[in-house]
């Protein structure tokens, strides 16, 4: 099982991929004068903008939704994975996916926004409907919706759950048996009480989870503070071949660099939009720059944090590619949290094993649940021609079963399948949104024109051009408008009730 896997993920993660991944994001920044850096304060204005509707979510919802599968095991996990295979130099190139993806996913959530549906009340989209829609291409739609179906149904789950219940042996000694049962009926219970559950839970837990983890990351590097211009030093002479010791792998510091950050970031993975479609605004372009703003939280962020706490304190091993060691920080554990769990061990006693497994749960856990999500979403694209409602009951106990199991299983096994529907969801929607991203950056200028105006932009597809944008046809100003701002006096009832 293991050889074929690894056979198939060295199909998936080719150069080509990598080459795609940095091209596009390369590609898009241009294209859009660098949107990334051009539009900073707007995104962070966008952030908190709007208020969910009886239909939708707010951008803030949407943003932690989002958020809630980008921030996962791959920022603490996958960082201390980069930099075993890849050195150093790997941190370099998940900054370089990160910036540069910023712009892919700009791209894919505007997509997302200008092509969604409502589907039994709520805002459903994602690359399925962009690519039915703007490309016409119904059957392409099909095998992405179907791939990421039990990619995030049934692949990706278990490197969340594996990672949670790591952590917790390692820090409290839990049984994995024990942490799969807590993990499944939790799950349940979100993942049962629908689209509302699942954004106020992310909503809450998100913020809370993501700061938390980068403020004690910043207490232990401002314990070591003086060895920090070193190790920003070793990341860039390591991402360019120029330190002495990890020069020679130079390739497998861009490749896990790339590879894990993508899988940190989901930047053009196709993930992204389907969270932002839900959101309730007024146009496309506005969900657009809040999620690629989500994009830096994930990586410049929280992943620094970790690379930083592994580098500053020495608790990190790098190998070369044939297995032999480079650097021994660490012995007798191997690459995952048990890394970063040593490393805030060693400088806050007594409390980091358990606070990195405490933070890592909450990562994962909320991970798990985004990935229902998507999956739903998809499953709700399926029904729209074939009605198999029982397809998301069959869903949810899938997922179920799928923590469970990766609960229990290895980690390697668990983290090359993730791999594999990681790289299948990019090669896809990375395609798609580069045949379509005219179609995201008509929507930039469109926004950009009616801000200088000093109007607060609306949509209208049919004077843009843009065809099959079903959702914004013949609406009013007004209308659209509305549709973002929420009945505060209903919200209001709903928190008291709660």
């Amino acid at each position: 099982m293991n050889e074929i896997v690894a056979a198939v993920n060295n199909v998936i993660w080719s150069p080509a991929l990598i080459v795609l991944c940095l091209g596009v994001g390369l590609y898009f920044s241009i294209r859009s004068r660098f949107l990334q850096l051009r539009h900073v304060r707007e995104m962070l204005r966008l952030m908190f903008d709007g208020k969910s509707s009886n239909s939708g979510v707010s951008s803030f919802q949407a943003l932690t939704m989002t958020l809630a599968g980008r921030v996962g095991t791959g920022n603490i996990a996958g960082v201390a994975t980069a930099i075993t295979f890849g050195g150093p130099g790997a941190v370099f190139w998940m900054w370089v996916v990160a910036f540069l993806g910023a712009s892919s996913a700009f791209v894919e959530s505007t997509l997302g926004q200008v092509y969604k549906e409502k589907i039994n009340g709520q805002y459903r989209g994602g690359p399925a409907f962009y690519i039915e829609k703007g490309l016409g291409m119904g059957w392409y739609a099909w095998i992405f919706a179907v791939a990421t179906i039990f990619a995030t149904g049934l692949l990706l789950p278990g490197v969340q759950a594996n990672s949670i219940a790591s952590s917790l042996q390692t820090a409290v000694g839990i049984s994995p048996n024990v942490t799969a049962a807590v993990l499944a009926v939790a799950l349940g219970f979100i993942i049962f009480g629908g689209v509302k559950r699942i954004a106020t839970f992310a909503e809450i837990v998100v913020p809370f989870m993501a700061l938390g983890y980068i403020i004690v990351a910043c207490v232990v590097v401002a314990l070591n503070i003086e060895q920090l211009p070193a190790v920003l030093k070793l990341i860039i002479n390591s991402a360019f071949g120029l330190d002495a010791g990890f020069g020679a792998i130079l390739g497998m510091a861009i490749m896990w660099g790339v590879k894990r950050g993508v899988y940190s970031n989901e930047a053009g993975q196709g993930t992204g939009p389907h969270a932002s479609s839900a959101a309730a605004v007024s146009h496309p372009a506005k969900q657009g720059l809040v999620q690629g703003f989500s994009v830096y939280i994930d990586t410049l962020f929280v992943c620094s944090a970790t690379a930083f706490m592994l580098l500053i304190t020495g608790q990190y091993n790098v190998q070369a590619e044939d297995g032999s060691p480079m650097f021994t920080g660490i012995k007798g554990v191997a690459a995952g949290p048990g890394y970063v769990q040593t490393a805030m061990e060693n400088v806050l006693p007594g409390f980091g094993s358990l606070f990195v497994a405490i933070a890592l749960l909450f990562f994962a856990f909320t991970t798990i649940v985004a990935y229902y999500y998507i999956a739903e979403t998809n499953i709700a694209y399926i029904n729209r021609k074939i009605n198999r409602p029982w397809l998301t009951f069959v869903l949810k106990i899938g997922i179920m079963g799928a923590t469970v199991y990766g609960t229990v299983k290895t980690a390697d096994l668990a983290w090359a399948l993730g791999d594999i529907g990681v790289g299948l969801m990019a090669w896809l929607n990375i395609i798609a949104i580069l045949l379509l991203h005219k179609v995201a950056f008509t929507c930039l200028r469109d926004y950009e024109a009616q801000k200088k105006l000093g109007l607060d932009p609306v949509f209208h597809p049919e004077k843009l051009g843009i065809k099959n944008a079903h959702y914004w046809e013949g609406k009013t100003d007004a209308e659209l408008l509305s549709s973002s701002i929420a009945n505060a006096a209903l919200q209001d009832a709903e928190k008291a009730k709660s």
